[in-house]
């Protein structure tokens, strides 16, 4: 499939009946820094906790340079009825011409459970292969890590990899699962209607 997207000066907005996911702005940075400062939501995380407001904003001139290196799309998963963030979403590690990228997403974790990161995932699963042409999306996550290995599994990735003692995290040596989905499978998962 041929890549549809014009690479601009930002993300586009995409829509689910609950969500918008948008590009993140300097008023978000409340809001990030309330998500990954938690400890709870970055448990299985790849780097620790945010330490302060400073690294939000940080994070945030990072996620700007990669989008503009064309390396990284990470959204703001914002609920329509208040505009505010509660998580993101991201492709990363894109790589167009093998029409691939690696899948993240962190939620706050008042709203785990809620279904939002299923409803967002959905959304930018169709993106990625309907309007980015991808082929292959790709996941690596904390095998301890059940409720983000289900979200994955339910829009159809497949365990293909265990990575032992990957990472060395907060004193502590961590595993990785790799996952991954083509497009034929994800489009078997019925997840577009």
């Amino acid at each position: 499939m041929k890549n549809s997207f014009s690479w601009g000066d930002g993300l586009p907005t995409l829509t689910t009946p609950r969500l918008l996911l948008r590009m993140l702005e300097l008023r978000d940075i409340p809001a990030l820094f309330a998500i990954f400062s938690d400890p709870e939501v970055t448990r299985y995380w790849s780097s620790p906790p945010l330490a302060g407001v400073s690294a939000a904003e940080k994070l945030l001139r990072e996620i700007r340079e990669h989008f503009e290196r064309k390396t990284l799309f990470q959204w703001g998963v914002v609920r329509r009825e208040d505009d505010i963030i509660v998580g993101t979403c991201t492709l990363f590690r894109l790589d167009l011409d093998h029409r691939r990228a690696e899948v993240g997403f962190a939620l706050g974790r008042l709203h785990w459970g809620s279904g939002i990161m299923t409803e967002a995932l959905t959304t930018l699963f169709a993106f990625a292969f309907d309007v980015l042409g991808l082929h292959r999306l790709e996941a690596d996550a904390d095998p301890r890590n059940e409720r983000s290995l289900r979200c994955l599994e339910r829009q159809g990735f497949r365990r293909e990899g265990y990575l032992r003692e990957r990472y060395h995290m907060a004193g502590e040596i961590q595993d990785a699962v790799i996952l991954g989905l083509l497009r034929t499978e994800w489009r078997h998962t019925g997840a577009l209607k």
